[in-house]
């Protein structure tokens, strides 16, 4: 880079904004055919849930399960920052616990699932998500409920 050249960082876009917004609405909307509308169709979710299809065939498949055994799941977006093709989310995946849930008891109580999130994007669409989710805090959670009754 010669010295009267200067690399700016460019922000995220609206439509990169509003992709990521429209991903999360898509688990309270129950509409998870949404992703097919904002992921690439080789979009890769790393890591996968155990039996999870590669693609967003696979999280719609995941977002099904959870309508069932979560029906009033809703993911709420606290933070999201980044630049231009990148971002970070911090959001938590909020529900009442009325159903087993990867074999943890329901504690019939709302809970709050700590969601870390980074989203790669081109061209508008999301391309990879690396995610991490705290469900050993619902596992610690509905023990403490259990200790309670």
């Amino acid at each position: 880079m010669e010295n009267n050249e200067i690399e700016l960082v460019r922000a995220l876009t609206k439509t990169e904004r509003d992709t990521i917004t429209k991903f999360y609405g898509a688990f309270k909307m129950k509409q998870p055919e949404i992703l097919d509308e904002i992921c690439m169709p080789d979009w890769k979710d790393i890591p996968l849930a155990p039996g999870q299809k590669d693609g967003p065939k696979g999280l719609q498949e995941i977002m099904k399960y959870l309508f069932i055994v979560c029906p009033d799941i809703e993911i709420v977006i606290h933070d999201i920052f980044g630049t231009h093709d990148r971002a970070a989310v911090r959001a938590s995946m909020e529900f009442t616990h009325v159903n087993e849930i990867m074999g943890i008891p329901p504690t019939h109580k709302k809970v709050s699932i700590a969601l870390h999130e980074f989203h790669y994007l081109k061209d508008g669409k999301l391309t990879h998500t690396w995610h991490l989710e705290d469900w050993f805090g619902l596992l610690m959670k509905s023990r403490a409920s259990a200790k309670d009754h």
